[in-house]
């Protein structure tokens, strides 16, 4: 009966083995994967306790990959959830994530529940874990009456918070009405509970502003209590008061002061119980009573505390141990001592453990009739239930699968078909958690694919291995078998080496390996071939290598490199110095074969190596260079010694010989020792290798062998010159075979890919082997789990992938070598690690808190480690600006990255704009890559001080004013309260005068400053001003005029531009000599390229200038022959955008022609109607001016509207007042007498009051008008004038 047991499990695990080696593996080739049907996979989803924040959108993330794309439903706490009868619910496109609307009028508590996502498509369903979404909550402290607390001095006390109940719970700490924190000492402290505990009071502990404050961090609220007032009586100022109540004759006086032995104010009594939960930190806490201030120490009672998980924290009454396994349990005793005794308590620990994977559900790829297993092992304590699904429903219920059978925690599959692709859940659950694992199980039936390019070309060098790829998918897994040539028979032996993956390997190329090379792959669905190439090059060689060379200082000096290599290899060849660079200096010539030094100087002296390199392979040669002085007169000449000779060998045993040699000539320089190189010349002929030293006055040598070298011995001597040519090579003698003495070194087990181990080792050299037939054996274990090593013989590579691992375990690897006559000896284990992969868990609890208006600091919960899923890196924070605050206007979003390597829980973001909105979030990061980003959290900077005005102008100077133009800040970095205008006068000597300050509302753009001196020179300061403080400031300066005679000397003023499409009426007003010769210069704005110059015919003021690009921005300035350095100050203007097919051809058409007939009209009539009410009325402004003209009539026309010139002074800009108008009978009132009509004109157009008067308009537009003086322009073109009535 044992027998047949015994047997029966053997069976079993043979067809388990069997089962797992059938599976299928899908190559990772992009193209193959969008082909083949996959059935859906969960790649996201959001934690199972989540909790978010009420006033933001509730997302939901649930994302899945499958084939075809799988749709998406949810269930709410057990039923369906039909989202599109919930107007505030979304689902994302092409994705399972609902986003719940909060900020637009949802209530978030409206939907706290149990969510759970399917992802479905024709070849199973995959769920999420259950969701749980609770809204955090921060609410307000119950108000309670707070009687002072009166403490003798010495007393304990303690001070209650008793926080809220918040979720997530509360952060609780101390502070006092000026925000300052409480110290704390070993005397005073916090509990783990929020209490405050005194051991004993101090007179200085009298206060009465002892706050518990709780912050609530998902909301970012903190919670402050009622202040705690606290007295303490001190014994000198008790005895005082006794005595002052008291007569001369009574006995008085308080207790001293008296020590106490310490007692324990938490926990209470001699015992207590805890559990805690594995994995989580364990928080044990002890805090006494006493005076003087106990000491706290803990132990734990049959153990020795957990090396590197413990710490000690608030002053060594709190004990943590962190990552707490089932070890931990046991019995924790603190003891609280000062001088007078000591007590304690006993805490004892019981360690729990929600359920954790031993072996989850992995995907399976089976073909038709294939079997299969799906194995989900966990742990836990209690032991973990474990229960089965398929497609998201239990198992019991599912439809009926002939081939599947449920045992327990593993699924058999027999004899699949394709209608058995399924989705299976493996849920392991206890009392305090459980998990949840999708792994799905595909039948695929394709035919065979060869995913290696056809006439693939590869290229090895003689002697060398080489392998050929052959990458192949199929369903079932088809056969591979290799051709050479293309009717040559299949290739076997042990020349090739055929790999699991299709590669063909052949370990030593030689030059009748080249050709042309046929994979062949076939199953029951179908054949494929491949063709590839295989070229075999001659290996490069150095020929004549470069010689050591003792030169005499400031002489020449050459080194040879000959090199012999393959015909169609390029080589390059490099040449260093002591193994680095070339110094740059002109001596050094490399030629094609050699490098010569010229003026050899004492830095020359070193070691020169030439190095060629081709595509394929890399050979190098050293020469040393001595660089000696120069003998004064002849002497003796010193020199490397002569070669040894007559080298014998005797005494030859299995692992020792015995040489000796003949020394040569010394040549004046003694010989200080003896190099003895070897040659093996059945693995590496022609490379002669270090074998030992020997002083120069010993002739003989015992050597030390190795097995299976045919060995040849040669010798070099050594004196203080240098080294001799070697000697002529010893007789050759071959040593017998033996087992290797040793193991690969450099054992590593690194994944590249989540499924997969990489296990690469550095082979032995060729003596090393011991004897022929060199392979390895190459074992793996996964660590902490109770297997079996599993072992596989290799030829002699140094590499070996295990496929189909979990993703990054550890896992215990050894690589033991062998060969034809037995084993290496044992080898020693190392540790390696599966592939990683991308983290699965975004970091949580992201916190910003702004320090200034430039910087903040971004505060995050490390993800667990076992979400990493890797190596930790470090985390990458994404942040960038969404908007400024104060001009409301979107702009190209520039996401920045900062990177924190480690295990860093915070860091700083330098560089913010201020009053501006940002988001970030935040990614963990492994040598896979990034994980899920953080949900966006959006914070913003506050204020701080605007730049400089973006320009300062100062025009129309009079004898006692000047006006003042300027544009707002560029970058306001805030709401602009006011402006800040400084000015002082400066003399002849550039003294400053008293300085004069003005505040300016932050909405104009203007001043005039008035009551100022004449002909005097200001400096202005002109600054912004936010509610931070005021910016940087901008100057100019200025002069008022002496008198309002014209200037003597010759001034441009007032250049004004009006641009069309390709051209622009530039015109300007002189004040000088008469009979100026006038040009103007133009180029485009912002452009660093010389000005263009046209020169204006007669002394005319305005000019066309033509060939403009449109759309184009232009810099004007106008200038007068023969004066040197005078010209005006720039304009900028802008050509309009190209309408070429709609205007240019305007003219010609009959429309256009009656229109501007029209208007010519209507021009003549208002002109007649402004001359009738001029004569008519009173006198206005207008009036005074025509009387200072000689000539009113030939006031110029204005370019842009065709309106007249500017007649009204700076003093006279008064808007008409709403509603007012000119009598019908044409006359006007004396009160309105003091209005110019050019107050009147509104727009470019005239128009007739409903009573039939006129009010045109006799200004230009009020942004170019001068202050005085007058315009002139050619006539407005049609086009002009069209657009300007239009």
């Amino acid at each position: 009966m044992m027998k047949n047991s015994i047997s029966a499990s053997k069976a079993s695990l043979v067809f388990f083995l069997y089962q797992m080696i059938s599976a299928l593996d899908v190559p990772l080739d992009s193209k193959l994967l969008e082909e083949l049907s996959q059935p859906p996979t969960i790649t996201q989803q959001s934690p199972k306790d989540y909790i978010v924040d009420p006033r933001e959108n509730i997302v939901i993330q649930c994302e899945a990959k499958g084939k075809p794309p799988p749709s998406f439903s949810w269930t709410r706490n057990g039923t369906h959830f039909d989202i599109d009868k919930d107007e505030q619910v979304t689902m994302k496109p092409n994705s399972g994530t609902l986003v719940i609307n909060i900020m637009n009028g949802g209530k978030a508590e409206a939907y706290e529940g149990v969510y759970q996502c399917t992802a479905r498509n024709e070849r199973g369903a995959a769920i999420s874990n259950n969701i749980v979404i609770r809204p955090s909550r921060s609410p307000l402290w119950t108000k309670e009456k707070l009687e002072p607390n009166q403490v003798r001095e010495g007393d304990s006390l303690v001070l209650h918070c008793r926080p809220p109940v918040g979720l997530p719970p509360p952060i609780i700490f101390w502070m006092d009405n000026a925000f300052q924190r409480l110290p704390q000492s070993e005397r005073v402290s916090q509990g783990l509970n929020g209490d405050l505990y005194f051991s004993n009071v101090q007179p200085e502990d009298t206060r009465e502003d002892y706050i518990c404050y709780a912050r609530f961090n998902h909301t970012q609220t903190i919670q402050q209590k009622q202040p705690i007032s606290v007295k303490v009586f001190s014994m000198d100022s008790l005895n005082d008061t006794i005595a002052a109540n008291l007569s001369d004759t009574d006995i008085y006086g308080a207790k001293p002061v008296t020590e106490r032995p310490p007692i324990l104010l938490t926990p209470t009594g001699t015992t207590s119980n805890k559990v805690e939960l594995r994995g989580n930190v364990l928080l044990l806490e002890c805090i006494a009573a006493g005076l003087p201030t106990p000491v706290i120490r803990w132990i734990k009672e049959g153990g020795e505390l957990p090396a590197n998980r413990t710490f000690f924290e608030n002053f060594k009454k709190t004990l943590k141990i962190i990552d707490v396994s089932e070890a931990d349990s046991g019995n924790y005793k603190c003891i609280a001592r000062n001088i007078l005794g000591s007590t304690h308590h006993v805490i004892s620990v019981t360690v729990k453990a929600a359920p954790y994977w031993i072996t989850a559900p992995r995907n399976l790829v089976l073909s038709p009739g294939e079997d299969g297993t799906l194995i989900c092992r966990a742990n836990g304590n209690p032991k973990p239930s474990i229960s089965w699904l398929a497609n998201g429903v239990p198992i019991a219920i599912a439809p009926e699968d002939p081939s599947r059978k449920v045992d327990g925690d593993t699924i058999i599959f027999s004899a699949v078909q394709e209608r058995s692709s399924a989705v299976y859940q493996c849920n392991a659950s206890n009392e305090y958690g459980y998990l949840l694992a999708n792994a799905f199980v595909n039948v695929l039936a394709e035919p065979p694919r060869i995913l290696t390019p056809a006439n693939k070309l590869y290229q090895v060098i003689l002697d060398s291995p080489a392998l050929i790829d052959c990458a192949y998918f199929g369903s079932p897994k088809p056969e591979i078998e290799w051709f050479k040539g293309v009717k040559g028979s299949i290739l076997r032996g042990n020349e090739y080496v055929f790999h699991d993956n299709g590669t063909l390997e052949i370990p030593v190329a030689q030059k009748d390996s080249t050709g042309t090379y046929t994979c062949v792959a076939r199953n029951e669905l179908g054949k494929i071939q491949n063709e590839v190439q295989l070229e075999v090059k001659d290996p490069t060689m150095i020929i004549k290598q470069p010689e050591y060379k003792v030169i005499q200082r400031y002489g020449h000096v050459s080194f040879e490199c000959i090199i012999k290599h393959d015909s169609t290899l390029i080589p390059t060849v490099i040449w260093l110095k002591d193994n680095d660079e070339l110094p740059d200096d002109e001596r050094f010539l490399v030629g094609k074969d050699n490098l010569t030094i010229m003026n050899v100087t004492d830095k020359d002296d070193g070691t020169y190596t030439c190095i060629v390199n081709t595509t394929l392979d890399s050979v190098s040669a050293s020469a040393v260079l001595t660089v000696v002085a120069a003998p004064p007169t002849p002497a003796i000449i010193y020199a490397r010694p002569n070669p040894p000779f007559d080298l014998e060998l005797t005494g030859q045993l299995e692992r020792s010989i015995e040489l000796s040699w003949i020394p040569g000539d010394e040549n004046n320089s003694p010989i200080t020792s003896f190099v003895i190189e070897y040659e093996d010349g059945l693995h590496e002929p022609g490379v002669w290798h270090y074998q030992t030293e020997v002083p120069g006055s010993q002739t003989t040598v015992q050597l030390k062998l190795s097995p299976y070298v045919n060995y040849s011995f040669r010798v070099i001597a050594v004196n203080e010159i240098g080294r001799s040519q070697p000697s002529e090579p010893s007789e050759q003698y071959l040593t017998k075979s033996a087992n290797p003495d040793e193991n690969p070194s450099n054992v590593q087990g690194i994944g590249s890919e989540p499924d997969n181990l990489v296990i690469t080792w550095e082979s032995l050299k060729g003596f090393q082997s011991n004897g022929p037939g060199l392979q390895y054996k190459v074992s793996w274990r996964q660590k902490d789990v109770d297997d079996e090593w599993t072992s596989v013989v290799v030829a002699n590579v140094s590499k070996y992938i295990v496929s189909g691992t979990p993703t990054f375990v550890p896992y215990e690897i050894k690589v033991q070598a062998l060969n034809d006559l037995g084993y290496a000896p044992e080898p020693s284990e190392v540790i390696g690690h599966s592939g990683e992969d991308l983290p699965m868990v975004a970091p949580g609890n992201v916190q910003v808190h702004v320090i200034n208006s430039t910087l903040a600091k971004v505060h995050w919960d490390p993800v667990p480690l076992k979400s990493v899923r890797g190596h930790l890196q470090g985390y990458k924070v994404y942040y960038w600006k969404v908007q400024s605050l104060s001009r409301r206007s979107k702009r190209h979003i520039e996401k920045k990255i900062l990177t924190f390597r480690g295990n860093k829980t915070f860091g700083m973001l330098p560089g913010l704009e201020p009053y501006s909105s940002y988001k970030l979030n935040v990614r963990v990061v492994n040598g896979k890559g990034e994980g899920p980003a953080s949900p966006d959290r959006v914070f913003k900077t506050p204020e701080g001080v605007p730049s400089s005005p973006s320009f300062l102008k100062i025009t129309n100077p009079t004898l006692d004013s000047l006006t003042l133009e300027w544009g707002s800040p560029t970058h306001p970095n805030g709401v602009l309260i006011s402006y800040i205008l400084k000015f002082q006068p400066i003399n002849n000597t550039h003294e400053l005068g008293p300085l004069v300050e003005i505040r300016i509302p932050a909405n104009e753009s203007s001043l005039i400053l008035k009551n100022l001196n004449y002909s005097t020179r200001y400096k202005f300061y002109f600054n912004a001003q936010t509610s931070v403080g005021s910016g940087s400031q901008i100057t100019e300066e200025a002069v008022t005029i002496m008198d309002e005679v014209q200037p003597l000397y010759p001034r441009i003023r007032n250049v004004t531009t009006a641009a069309a499409e390709t051209y622009a009426n530039i015109s300007w007003e002189y004040e000088g000599p008469d009979h100026a010769n006038f040009y103007v210069e133009y180029g485009v704005a912002g452009s660093k390229e010389d000005w263009k110059k046209e020169i204006v015919n007669g002394s005319r003021s305005f000019f066309v200038l033509k060939g403009l690009t449109p759309g184009t921005a232009y810099k004007v300035r106008v200038g007068a022959e023969g004066l040197s350095g005078f010209r005006s100050s720039e304009d900028v203007f802008e050509t309009g955008p190209a309408m070429a097919s709609r205007q240019v051809d305007i003219a010609t058409q009959g429309w256009f022609i009656g229109l501007m007939c029209a208007v010519a009209l209507l021009i003549l009539i208002l002109l007649i109607v402004c001359f009738i009410r001029r004569n008519k009325g009173g006198k206005y402004p207008v009036k005074e001016k025509e009387d200072a003209h000689a000539d009113p009539e030939i006031q110029p026309m204005k370019e842009d509207d065709g309106t007249f010139g500017e007649y009204s002074d700076a003093e006279d800009h008064k808007p008409l007042k709403k509603g007012s108008r000119t009598p019908s009978d044409r006359t006007v009132k004396k009160e309105d007498s003091d209005d110019s009509l050019v107050d009147y004109g509104e727009g470019v157009n005239g128009q007739f009051n409903e009573d039939g008067s006129f009010i045109g308009q006799y200004s230009g537009k009020k942004e170019k008008e001068p202050a005085e003086g007058n315009e002139s322009s050619e006539a407005p073109s049609p086009v002009n004038a069209m657009n300007s009535f239009v």
